[in-house]
């Protein structure tokens, strides 16, 4: 379908998102330092402000595949002779990951003057079912988990993340599927420190909230379990349950359109960059900055 795009695509509102994410990207690159080890540095076809504000481009429009995002850029917003050709383009892509990277940073800490923040898991499956015992992408590094939701096992990996009330993404751990929550939830919540956070029942621990105050001052809050002598108004539940539900339609849209379980990367690189430009773009969109 996505080969189709350019005879349905609003050629003016593309520009104008091209222009939005341009506009916030070199402002954004003008306060860093960008370090390269380059050559022919004359011969460069496009910035690297450019570079950064298309691929985002490519993730607001959720493109999957990256040889069928540079024959639309190639049709819709330059030609040939003025950008890169495909390989260098990802090579350059991947290049300037860590300054995505830290943009998608400077974007997050803004979350941190929102009212409250709320931790969850998404797995990322990597293959089928079928396959999950002989696949060898990323291998060494996913492996099988057990999704408790679709009550399915699964080989990928899983994502952590915290937002804020208002839906923008703030820190994030990517693990292994077997990964418990529970195990990096400290790492999750101490990237961007948010002093008021709220959890689902995988996340229950006394050591785990006891530490997080005395550390770092963040408030962490999760319904109990039945056998638990603590007791919780039907009420609370009630809010907590209320409060928890804006991860639920982050992972929704981040799912459905900006495809975040669809990845094609093969090398850690390449799927740790898409990942910061999906989370960046989403985050563009949440704060107003670029119309979706």
């Amino acid at each position: 379908m996505q080969e189709h795009f350019h005879f349905t695509t609003d050629r003016a509102k593309l520009q104008k998102q091209y222009a939005s994410i341009l506009c916030f990207v070199s402002a954004q690159l003008s306060s860093i330092q960008i370090h390269l080890q380059r050559r022919n540095l004359h011969l460069l076809k496009q910035k690297d402000e450019v570079i950064i504000a298309v691929h985002v481009l490519g993730k607001l429009l959720g493109f999957t595949c990256e040889r069928v995002w540079h024959r639309f850029v190639i049709r819709n917003l330059f030609s040939k002779d003025l950008f890169p050709e495909r390989s260098r383009y990802s090579r350059r892509c991947r290049a300037l990951g860590f300054a995505i990277k830290w943009i998608r940073h400077q974007l997050a800490k803004r979350g941190q003057h929102h009212a409250y923040a709320v931790v969850d898991s998404l797995p990322i499956e990597l293959c089928h079912s079928a396959r999950m015992h002989r696949v060898k992408r990323f291998h060494g590094i996913a492996d099988i988990g057990y999704c408790a939701s679709k009550k399915i096992a699964f080989y990928g990996l899983k994502l952590h993340l915290q937002v804020t009330d208002q839906g923008l993404p703030m820190g994030y751990v990517v693990t292994e599927a077997s990964c418990h929550d529970r195990m990096v939830a400290e790492t999750v919540m101490t990237q961007i420190p948010h002093p008021y956070n709220l959890g689902d029942k995988g996340y229950i621990s006394q050591k785990l909230q006891k530490k997080l105050y005395e550390e770092h001052r963040v408030a962490f809050w999760t319904p109990v379990r039945k056998n638990h002598r603590v007791h919780q108004s039907d009420a609370w539940k009630q809010w907590m349950k209320r409060k928890r539900k804006v991860i639920e339609t982050v992972f929704s849209i981040l799912v459905d359109s900006y495809r975040i379980t669809e990845i094609r990367a093969n090398s850690v690189s390449g799927f740790e960059t898409a990942l910061d430009d999906i989370l960046l773009a989403y985050s563009l969109v949440v704060l107003g900055l670029v119309e979706c």
